[in-house]
């Protein structure tokens, strides 16, 4: 296939995209490349791509496409939290809009990548895809919204698809750090505590991002009478886990550390389990290789390997919503999350 996607810088999408050309597919991304300065190892950098706010995108940057894989977006609960009209811009109405400009040119696939965090705060009962929303940031609530508009765009010409990730973990060349496992690891390596900032009792299903990968690439293979106008939890059953074992497999995995719980942690009010049992049942070449502890110690592993400090993870360099707001001190970025235009410093002879 002939595949756009959007985000292919961020964190999931730059172990995608070579995942995709792996599986033979043609592919161009699309990003506006926030976090640029913030890269953790080598991209695949011959992919072409169009420089560009996925609130700008017009009908011909979509035509001759055979599928649109839309991750771009305000990635995280602290950046929807900076300025929650700018991520129902961004990540709803910007994502509604994709979505219409695709049908309008026949992209005939449109896979959103949405989250299990529009189940929110639904507790410990296993829930699957038939379950309530209950989204408790505008993060979520922006995915459910997403969903919710674009399942009504479908039709016989146009067949969107919504795969709810678990929390996303694992090493990328733009990576996260405030992802739990990620995140957990490095506290752990760079001070010997495995930092809880809550009191570690919700439930949070986990996966790996080379799996969410796979799960994308299984639904471009499919039948589309399979995955038409679909919901999927992506993860696996048994990767569901309450934040402390988390912590205790971190605690296992980096030698010497011990576990710490921030000042005054207390429950997270998110907290869900979800069955991933459907994305299998109807996709059995989707084959997940991942869980957390081999996650864990990948990333201890490259941790290691380029000696991460604690001013890095926690610092402007790869924590978004820091990064963020330092490119808006600087004036290199606009209150709506837009790049300003720098002018050239003028030389002698240009002023002349």
């Amino acid at each position: 296939m002939r595949i756009l996607v959007t985000g292919h810088r961020g964190y999931i999408g730059a172990v995608l995209v070579p995942m995709l050309l792996k599986a033979g597919h043609e592919v161009t991304g699309l990003d506006s490349e926030l976090y640029e300065r913030c890269d953790f190892g080598n991209f695949q950098s011959d992919v072409p791509f169009i420089r560009k706010d996925v609130r700008d995108v017009e009908a011909y940057d979509l035509e001759g496409y055979d599928a649109v894989l839309h991750l771009a977006g305000l990635s995280n609960d602290p950046l929807g939290d900076l300025n929650p009209r700018l991520t129902y811009e961004i990540n709803y109405w910007a994502s509604l809009n994709l979505a219409r400009l695709a049908k309008t040119v026949g992209v005939e696939r449109f896979v959103f990548s949405s989250s299990c965090s529009n189940y929110g705060a639904s507790g410990e009962n296993i829930i699957d895809e038939e379950a309530e929303f209950k989204p408790v940031t505008p993060y979520g609530r922006s995915k459910v919204l997403v969903e919710r508009t674009v399942s009504g765009l479908a039709d016989s010409v146009f067949s969107p698809t919504f795969l709810r990730n678990a929390t996303a973990y694992g090493l990328s060349p733009r990576l996260r750090f405030d992802l739990v496992l990620n995140n957990l690891v490095a506290w752990a390596f760079t001070t010997g505590e495995v930092h809880l900032k809550s009191d570690g009792t919700p439930w949070r299903p986990i996966v790996h991002i080379e799996d969410i990968s796979r799960a994308f690439i299984a639904v471009l293979n499919a039948p589309r009478e399979l995955v038409h106008n679909e919901a999927f939890n992506v993860g696996i059953d048994v990767e569901n886990y309450q934040i402390r074992e988390l912590a205790e497999i971190v605690k296992e995995t980096v030698p010497g550390s011990r576990i710490d719980f921030a000042e005054g942690a207390g429950p997270d009010k998110r907290c869900y389990r979800v069955d991933c049992s459907k994305l299998r049942r109807t996709l059995p070449e989707f084959e997940p290789v991942w869980n957390a502890r081999l996650g864990a110690e990948q990333l201890f592993e490259a941790y290691k390997q380029i000696g991460l400090r604690l001013e890095d993870f926690e610092g402007p360099r790869f924590k978004r919503i820091d990064h963020i707001k330092e490119l808006i001190a600087n004036k290199e970025l606009g209150p709506d999350l837009r790049w300003n235009e720098i002018e050239e410093p003028k030389t002698a002879a240009s002023a002349e």
